[in-house]
């Protein structure tokens, strides 16, 4: 891989840290809502669920934004954007929501960590599973395609 892949490599990975930034704070500012004012009874499965909802609404402002802003190949885009790239793109994020949910209830229950500090810890844990995981699998098609 010559100097100028890695310096591509390096911005799709910096476009990629602002889509999950932005898929964080809707995701975390899902995860408030429910946790505070509509599943507000401290429970663990109140927390699952809450952690849940704001991965969802993360999920779809990641997809959209990873298509628009950060894998731009237009290869990369229409293996994006078939069924079996959504599936995989979703089976992927929904990994991340169970290395999220673990480490959620070990940041909250086992360390006593309040929910959000320990929501900032893990997202940014699993930010590098959810950009390897898509990268290899739903948009680097081409890319090995390319390479053979």
């Amino acid at each position: 891989m010559d100097k100028s892949k890695y310096i591509k490599l390096f911005w799709e990975f910096f476009r990629y840290a602002v889509v999950g930034g932005i898929a964080f704070l809707i995701d975390s500012g899902t995860l408030f809502l429910f946790r505070e004012f509509i599943l507000n009874g401290g429970t663990p499965v109140e927390l699952f669920i809450s952690t849940a909802m704001g991965f969802i609404a993360g999920l779809i402002a990641n997809y959209i934004l990873s298509l628009v802003f950060v894998f731009r190949k237009s290869e990369n885009k229409s293996s994006g954007k078939s069924v079996k790239g959504f599936i995989i793109f979703t089976v992927i994020g929904i990994i991340g929501l169970g290395l999220t949910e673990l480490g959620m209830y070990t940041g909250v229950y086992l360390l006593k960590l309040h929910y959000l500090i320990t929501k900032i810890v893990v997202a940014g844990l699993v930010l590098i599973w959810n950009y390897c995981g898509r990268k290899i699998f739903v948009f680097g098609k081409s890319e090995r395609k390319d390479s053979q």
